[in-house]
């Protein structure tokens, strides 16, 4: 292939720098909180203390319909979600709430109502701050990340084009020679370590959202008509409710027939409408666990009497859809493609810092010479966007271990009050480091440590659940989780302790310049 020309690379080494200065921020928050978002269940359990469960029997429905008619006698719409490896509660969701629903947590065997705190969690919080930064206002929030995937692509495909030797150098890395060379080599490392990654998880994100961001595509198909597109992508059942009383059938019969049809594919979801009524439909769902594509299949039956009356199977436009979500939120039981996935993305994270980094102290002199305020920006923005959001997970997660059940003050109530303390912390992060600039990154780094250990400190002493026993009980989740924080907390050390050693060599050469210019004075 032809070596692309010079003029071509300098401007799209120019369209690099610019676009990662402007949406670098944005996105290493997209790819920390994506990044976290491949154990979201997890966090979830150590955030959620009585749903730290062995791994889930099975379940029987029947059983489980009647403690849900014990529980809420007379609700006219409810589901549950069957237990699994990676969510052992049965969960079940019944009418209320401001939301117009409330999920409760039971024990999968007994049936009896589990009460976690009150918390967003990893499901919550973390996993739709990854697609939407929790901006609901006119969808801004997915437009925004929808922006920063489309440069996201933009950014890998000048990365490659402007390093020349981009997989000859993936090889070299060069920790030993100067500050920005060895950054250089970490952030094309990272970014060829990982670079399928890097395309394929924008891409897919654009593609998963394509009925908003790219709507002539269905609007044309159906006529502009939503409901339309949604029973005919997404699968429904309805009809009108016919005034007279029956009994619910046997769901575990319904599950059976369900399950030979899908030819041995399992149930993950049981959802009643209209329950009591003749007209009532239990709708069955079927479990992705074991596949990669988050499939829509549905079966739809008569309630009362468990005949069928529609079965829903995407169509091959859709089945692809959901086939491509299903590789961005991989959310099936493969551990060692989820480890993968979460190395990537800790690699995409590395990738942008030390973009960051590189641009930073490549032009630290220069600006400081000519008076310009670029870096000192940029430092500020970055390191807030960096370090500071990572301080901000962690205070997150301590919050959760430390504010009582029934927590409410400023008009929140607990789980706003776990958000209030992740943005309140994050937007300190962005103070700190306009005020303190380069050391903001040492001193930073110098905070996570701690947290980390006082966050698992904290899981320790509020449930009993140590690493070990946890392990040791079953609740591999939250050991694991344990360790990683733990980890964590141990690299920030380190690389706080680096910046020290660097400060310490800078200090006394910058004394000694500051010794050799002469004073207006003299001479």
């Amino acid at each position: 292939m032809q070596e692309a020309s010079e003029p071509l690379r300098h401007s799209l080494s120019r369209l690099h720098t610019w676009v990662g200065l402007v949406l670098g921020g944005v996105l290493f928050a997209i790819f920390w909180m994506g990044t976290l978002s491949v154990f979201d269940r997890e966090i979830d359990r150590w955030m959620m203390p009585p749903t730290r469960l062995a791994p889930a029997p099975v379940v029987s429905l029947d059983a489980a319909a009647r403690a849900v008619a014990a529980m809420a006698p007379g609700a006219a719409q409810w589901s549950m979600t069957l237990p699994s490896a990676r969510t052992p509660t049965l969960q079940v969701r019944l009418p209320g709430g401001a939301d117009g629903s409330v999920l409760h947590h039971l024990d999968p065997v007994t049936f009896a109502e589990l009460h976690p705190a009150p918390t967003r969690g990893g499901t919550g919080f973390i996993f739709p701050f990854h697609f939407m930064l929790h901006i609901d206002w006119l969808d801004l929030g997915l437009w925004i990340v929808g922006l920063c995937g489309m440069a996201m692509l933009l950014l890998t495909v000048s990365g490659v084009v402007i390093h020349k030797r981009i997989f000859r150098d993936f090889f070299m890395f060069r920790p030993g020679k100067a500050s920005t060379r060895s950054l250089l080599d970490l952030h094309t490392g990272m970014g060829v370590l990982a670079l399928p990654f890097h395309v394929v998880m924008p891409l897919s994100g654009l593609i998963i959202f394509f009925s908003l961001f790219f709507p002539g595509t269905w609007q044309a198909a159906f006529d502009g008509e939503r409901a339309a597109f949604n029973r005919e992508v997404f699968g429904s059942y309805q009809r009108p409710k016919a005034n007279a009383p029956a009994e619910l059938g046997s769901l575990d019969a319904m599950a059976r027939e369900a399950e030979r049809l899908w030819q041995g594919g399992k149930p993950f979801l049981v959802r009643v409408t209209n329950a009591g009524d003749a007209a009532s439909v239990v709708e069955v769902r079927r479990s992705h666990t074991q596949d990669v594509s988050m499939n829509r299949d549905a079966v739809y039956f008569d309630a009362g009497t468990g005949a069928v009356l529609q079965r829903f199977e995407s169509k091959p436009i859709g089945a692809l859809q959901r086939f491509i979500a299903g590789i961005h939120f991989v959310q099936f039981e493969q551990w060692l493609l989820r480890w993968l996935y979460f190395a990537a993305g800790l690699a995409g994270c590395v990738m942008i810092a030390t973009g960051f980094w590189f641009w930073l102290e490549s032009r630290r002199a220069e600006h400081a010479r000519e008076g310009r305020v670029g870096v000192r920006l940029v430092e500020a923005l970055a390191t807030g966007s960096v370090t500071g959001i990572i301080v901000a997970t962690l205070a997150f997660l301590i919050a959760n271990r430390c504010l009582p059940a029934d927590s409410h003050a400023f008009g929140l109530d607990r789980e706003r009050l776990e958000m209030l303390a992740f943005y309140a912390v994050w937007l300190l992060t962005f103070g700190h480091a306009g005020l303190r600039q380069r050391a903001a990154w040492r001193e930073q780094n110098a905070v996570i440590a701690p947290l980390a250990v006082v966050a698992v400190a904290l899981n320790w002493l509020t449930t009993g659940d140590y690493p070990w026993r946890a392990w040791g009980r079953g609740v591999v989740s939250v050991a694991a989780m344990d360790g990683v924080i733990l980890l964590l907390g141990a690299v920030a050390a380190v690389v706080a302790r680096r910046w020290l050693a660097r400060a310490a060599v800078a200090r006394p050469r910058a004394l000694g310049l500051a010794r050799a210019v002469p004073s207006s004075g003299e001479g």
